[in-house]
């Protein structure tokens, strides 16, 4: 009987299907020269690395493939150290795994120019149940550091005004570091950089991704030209896709935003294939990032099985994206040129709920109860949790409830001794009794209890009359057009 062969493998053609969202334009926001979209790019190791729940064997044999730098060398007088991780992730435009044939093709020029037009931060929540992504404008008016020397010119330098992303050019990943810590007041836990070539690869390993637009998108720059609908993108149109920035009048806002898009597809892709979960394919996967990868020796085989194992369960819902506020107008300055300023307050907001470890993206106002006003904001209350009740998993249910409305919890619940508490109670120092009181409104019922010597710290032992938290708000709240925007990545939608 003959052999039946199996005809040979054709990539599937792009499909596209009519699609009728509708998007509003957006305020034009203007760049002064076009440059990739490395804030996305600079994910991609982060989100496959950590979405997976593969054990440490299999990563072991990966951890010498990364390219290691030390961007933490001799630093002085660094931000106090938050909650949860801070990753920098910084994108540059190499192209050396990038064929001659793929560069014409998707339009990405000559030789690099060492340089990087992006940066992130990327953080991960104690509890690992959230990532916050932080784009910082590559034109953001900056103070470089003091006391460092110019890799390209050998020259020592003293403080001085820069675009932000001169620091890389001038002193490499260190100096980016020192730049980023001293605008953001976030301390930096790892570093982590990659180029196009790890964008390629990683996008085509997965095996593409989905996007939506709801109008046609067309660059001559980069080449793209897609019509409404949804399509399968490989690497290489992937590219295009998120390096577009003259499809219409808003240049690199509403880039940014199809950037958000992306990201939010590629977590999907990567976390609902199963893909990550089979050690072969985890290995390729990261073997095409990886290869393209520089990172600090922190970030090694230990850190991508605890990251990994914590949050295979990650979603787009678990992400969040936002960009440092600015001010309306540009700020020219001599002898750099046009730059743009952050809005003081509301950057100053964003980064301290980076390193208070506190959720980016607000709830829509029309899904979600009215909040209780109270005197102190639940952000200024620290609180401990201690489980009163014989149901197990209580404690860290309440935990979890508290700092999702904004409380700033200990993130490790414990039993109460007597385990029989019928009600709950709220234990705390008098010095603290306004913050006591507006901690017990989330809790109706509860019982104050006055605990001398116990300090800030206030706790809540669960009782048994426990149903919910209810939400609660400080009575002089910001306006919402005083804070900083954050969307969900389930939330960024198809434009």
């Amino acid at each position: 009987m003959p052999t039946q062969t199996r005809p040979p493998h054709r990539p599937r053609p792009p499909r596209t299907r009519p699609h009728t969202a509708r998007s509003g334009p957006p305020a034009p926001v203007r760049r002064r020269r076009p440059g990739w979209a490395a804030r996305l790019t600079t994910t991609l190791s982060v989100v496959v690395l950590a979405s997976s729940g593969i054990g440490h064997a299999v990563v072991t044999s990966l951890d010498d493939q990364i390219a290691r730098i030390d961007p933490f060398r001799d630093m002085k007088n660094r931000p106090a150290a938050g909650h949860g991780v801070n990753v920098l992730l910084v994108g540059t435009d190499g192209r050396d795994g990038v064929t001659s044939q793929a560069r014409r093709k998707y339009r990405l020029g000559g030789a690099p120019c060492n340089c990087t037009d992006t940066i992130m931060i990327v953080h991960i929540s104690a509890d690992r149940e959230r990532a916050s992504v932080v784009s910082l404008p590559r034109d953001s008016y900056a103070e470089i550091p003091g006391e460092h020397t110019d890799r390209t010119t050998g020259r020592a330098h003293g403080a001085h005004a820069v675009k932000l992303n001169a620091a890389y050019a001038e002193g490499g990943p260190q100096l980016t570091v020192r730049t980023v810590e001293r605008m953001t007041g976030v301390k930096i836990d790892h570093y982590l950089e990659v180029d196009f070539t790890s964008f390629i690869k990683t996008v085509d390993v997965l095996g593409g991704v989905q996007v939506c637009t709801a109008k046609p998108l067309k660059d001559a720059y980069t080449g793209l030209d897609l019509p409404a609908g949804t399509h399968d993108l490989d690497g290489g149109r992937a590219l295009q896709y998120v390096r577009s920035r003259h499809v219409d009048a808003t240049g690199d806002l509403n880039r940014m935003r199809r950037q958000q898009r992306f990201l939010a597809a590629l977590v999907d892709r990567a976390t609902s294939s199963g893909i990550l979960l089979n050690p072969v394919r985890f290995r390729e996967v990261s073997r095409a990032v990886l290869g393209a990868v520089r990172a600090d020796a922190g970030f090694g085989t230990d850190e991508m099985v605890r990251l990994g194992r914590a949050l295979r369960d990650f979603s787009p819902s678990s992400s969040e994206f936002t960009t440092v506020p600015v001010q309306p107008r540009g700020h020219t300055v001599k002898g750099i040129g046009w730059t743009v300023k952050w809005d003081p307050g509301k950057a100053g907001q964003l980064f301290r709920a980076l390193r208070e470890d506190r959720p980016l993206a607000r709830p829509e106002r029309s899904s979600r109860p009215r909040a209780v006003p109270v005197d102190v904001a639940p952000e200024r209350i620290r609180v401990e949790v201690e489980n009163g009740t014989a149901k197990e998993g209580l404690g860290q249910r309440v935990d979890r409830a508290l700092r999702a409305v904004g409380f700033r919890t200990t993130g490790t619940p414990s039993n109460a001794d007597d385990r029989g508490v019928e009600r709950t109670v709220v234990a705390y120092d008098p010095r603290w009794d306004r913050s006591a009181k507006s901690l017990a409104a989330a809790f109706p019922g509860a019982e104050l209890r006055e605990t001398p010597g116990r300090g800030p710290l206030l706790k809540v032992v669960v009782g048994a009359d426990f149903k919910d938290i209810v939400r609660v708000r400080a009575r002089q709240q910001e306006r919402p057009e005083d804070r900083f925007k954050a969307v969900t990545g389930d939330a960024v939608g198809c434009a």
